[in-house]
């Protein structure tokens, strides 16, 4: 057998931990199977590389040597590998784009526009309820794109090589049942809807239900949150007349349900394009952006509520959110 580089990372794993449990643990391995892999290399490299002891493992002599040449070899061996994962991802750019989306309305435009950009590109998509999920595949390679979001103090985190971009900021509306008292309105106040059973979604999806609470508590009250649910099954909740709850403002009313906005927009939401640095679609960010921005605006002119509401609200006058990078209200 001949010594790998997997074999270095396990001698410098268990010097690290000072013990084969730890380093096991760290490994995902069992203790056993650890030290039968540590008997191995230390008949390949001729000599013992660790002292076991009561207190834990403690390099020898010769295991000093061995340490101090895989240290120094490991992090160039790492850095070999993050400069090919890239070289990679920019010559898969014309084979595979994979994109990501949350429950937004862009995604059919993200991946018009890069088909259009791209025509070589097998683009494929999948949809995740939790952005940050999302920007953790971007992070890790497992995506080039994705369809974004987040709401006021609760803006995505940061992730190496991922570049995030705000789209455009919009506010969230009542969904109602159609036959509600509420939806003879023109708007909701927010507090008239504390009275009434919530259809929220999972807690575990992402922040959006934390957010909606928190403003709720603005008005001193907290909604009533029985049913939790999301897409269909929200909207099919809504529907029956079992509840009431929160929607995007380009969301287009299906029968037994309408939209209406809340009084004082006291609730926002920012959709956000995101892709990684070094990946396909870098190159084409600027226009991307104004395709997708193009497909927005033809969504708002199909949701007559919100359609209407911008027209009240103009982007350079209206009442958007202009703090940590919020206010880029549309064109």
């Amino acid at each position: 057998m001949d010594l790998e580089v997997r074999h270095l990372r396990v001698v410098c794993a268990i010097a690290e931990a000072g013990s084969l449990t730890r380093a096991a643990a760290s490994l995902r391995m069992t203790q056993p199977g650890l030290s039968a892999q540590l008997r191995r290399i230390e008949a390949m490299l001729g000599g013992a590389l660790f002292d076991r002891r009561q207190a834990g493992a403690v390099p020898t002599p010769f295991g000093e040597l061995v340490l101090g040449r895989a240290r120094a070899i490991l992090p160039g061996i790492d850095g070999l590998l993050a400069d090919t994962a890239r070289a990679a991802r920019r010559m898969s750019a014309a084979d595979r784009v994979r994109i990501g989306s949350v429950g937004a309305p862009l995604i059919g435009h993200l991946i018009q526009a890069v088909k259009e950009l791209l025509p070589d590109a097998e683009v494929t998509s999948r949809c995740q309820y939790s952005p940050v999920v999302l920007l953790d595949d971007l992070a890790a390679g497992r995506l080039e794109a994705a369809v974004l979001g987040d709401h006021p103090d609760q803006e995505l985190p940061q992730r190496e090589g991922v570049v995030l971009h705000p789209l455009v900021t919009e506010p969230v509306f009542a969904l109602l049942p159609a036959a509600h008292p509420l939806a003879a309105r023109d708007e909701v106040a927010l507090a008239d809807l504390l009275d009434e059973d919530w259809a929220v979604p999972r807690p575990d999806s992402d922040r959006t239900r934390e957010y909606w609470s928190s403003v709720c508590a603005l008005t001193g009250r907290r909604p009533f949150t029985p049913y939790e649910a999301e897409g269909r099954q929200l909207i099919e909740t809504v529907r029956a007349g079992l509840a009431v709850s929160l929607c995007q403002a380009t969301f287009i009313e299906a029968p037994g349900v309408v939209v209406r906005p809340l009084a004082g927009n006291p609730l926002w939401y920012r959709h956000i394009l995101a892709w990684h640095r070094d990946g396909p679609l870098a190159a084409h960010g600027v226009e991307i952006m104004r395709r997708v921005l193009d497909g927005y605006l033809d969504i708002c002119l199909n949701s007559p509520t919100y359609a209407h509401w911008r027209e009240r609200h103009p982007p350079a006058a209206g009442p958007m959110p202009r703090s940590n990078g919020w206010g880029d209200g549309g064109r």
